[in-house]
């Protein structure tokens, strides 16, 4: 090489620096580049996504080879400019050119490629995905041999190669993932997924009509009433007790009610026969949503009964509240989704039903009200106030107002809640 001309030399200086930059550029491509974009585009049958794609399933392969390419391109560009130093005759030509190297070195065979390559990821990984093919081939020995070495040593240190397993994404980071695709995805069915990622968080105690809510029929009591009772309903199903909500004798379908009248052969004996011929469905409470959909399907059921740990009716939870879970309220307008237990006075104020939970509140209305402790917005109101309060009763809790309106059965069934941003504590005035 000492008798190579010098204009050789240069050019052979500037293709060892444009591979030095190579090398650091489609590093970070190749690292930073969406391999589910890639993924998809593989299987729309691109070619060069599809072997990106494998490139990318074995980094020790296509790093091991960019190293060693950058190594030994770094190596021959210092003896290029030793080389070049040494023939000009000058004393101070070696530390100055060495000086020069590594400043062009800096920023124009690391900064800047590495910059252009992470702004521009996807195109520079795909374009190189060809280069790395060949290079694997003609480096893939010498690269094989180093990645063995350099297992060897870590072993000394107790270090073992882990086993290659598919990169799958945890719910948490699917969650990141959904959240962050905004432009990619409406916000309404963003909002959608990440509900159903957060099923599993959720039980059936969280979504539940509390045991005092639920709408149902006593057979204990007149015929008149019970006629009554259907009359005003407004569900399609409705489950029929004895005296006691916990002595259920089965789930009534309005349908074959409907049926019977107008057969004119409906009596209470028809009414306890069509109820017992559709046995309650129960299920324990703490269970997941994503576990009771799943039992909602297979056994073809609405409706179930949440049962506490001594076996008595806690609430009932329906497959239209799961549902509405994923989707949010029904209505034939989404612009004018509001939650079913809560409207708005004439001075923009919020009349809410206490027995709706917090969560489905703050979901809803966008409210940030605690959610450790109570699950519904009575068991709240009672555990700040500590006692069974009276009509006209207020307290502050965040940036709330609520003014108890109406109390029925030791419990808190309306309220009026004005929201007041301000900071401060819990404040109650009676």
């Amino acid at each position: 090489m000492t008798k190579t001309p010098t204009p050789v030399l240069i050019l052979l200086l500037l293709v060892l620096l444009f591979i030095i930059a190579f090398a650091s550029g489609t590093e970070v491509a190749m690292l930073s580049v969406n391999r589910y974009r890639i993924r998809h585009r593989a299987g729309q049958g691109m070619r060069s996504a599809r072997l990106l794609e494998r490139l990318i399933e074995q980094p020790d392969r296509w790093l091991g080879a960019n190293l060693v390419i950058l190594a030994l391109a770094s190596v021959a560009a210092t003896t290029v400019v030793t080389l070049l130093a040494l023939r000009t005759g000058h004393r101070v030509a070696l530390p100055i050119m060495a000086a020069l190297l590594a400043i062009f070195m800096i920023i124009f065979c690391e900064l800047t490629p590495k910059i252009f390559s992470a702004v521009h990821a996807e195109g520079v990984a795909l374009g190189s995905a060809y280069v790395y093919r060949v290079l694997l081939w003609v480096v893939g020995p010498l690269s094989a041999v180093a990645n063995h070495i350099a297992q060897g040593f870590l072993s000394l240190f107790g270090v073992r190669r882990a086993q290659s397993t598919a990169q799958a994404l945890s719910p948490d980071e699917l969650r990141i993932v959904v959240a962050e695709a905004s432009t990619l995805i409406p916000a309404r069915h963003r909002q959608m997924l990440l509900s159903i990622l957060d099923l599993e968080r959720v039980s059936v105690d969280d979504i539940m009509i509390p045991r005092q809510e639920i709408a149902a029929i006593d057979i204990s009591g007149s015929f008149e009433d019970v006629l009554e009772r259907l009359r005003q309903n407004p569900h399609s199903r409705l489950p029929v007790y004895d005296g006691e909500l916990d002595n259920l004798v089965g789930v009534l379908h309005v349908k074959r009610v409907a049926q019977e009248m107008a057969r004119g052969t409906f009596t209470r004996e028809r009414l306890i026969e069509i109820a017992r011929s559709r046995e309650p469905y129960f299920v324990p409470e703490g269970t997941s949503l994503t576990q009771q959909l799943s039992q909602f399907q297979r056994t073809r059921r609405r409706l179930a009964f949440v049962v506490n740990e001594y076996g008595d009716i806690a609430g009932l939870v329906t497959l239209e509240d799961l549902l509405e879970e994923i989707v949010g309220e029904f209505t034939s307008d989404p612009a004018t989704v509001t939650h079913r237990d809560a409207h708005r006075d004439a001075a923009g104020n919020w009349l809410v039903n206490a027995g709706s939970t917090i969560r489905s509140l703050n979901r809803t209305l966008g409210w940030e009200l605690p959610t450790l402790g109570p699950r519904t917005l009575n068991g709240l109101l009672l555990e700040k106030l500590e006692t069974i309060p009276t009509p006209g009763t207020a307290l502050r809790i965040g940036d709330y107002e609520f003014e108890i309106l109406q109390i029925a059965d030791n419990s808190i069934r309306t309220v009026r809640v004005r929201h007041m941003p301000q900071a401060g504590e819990l404040a109650s005035v009676s």
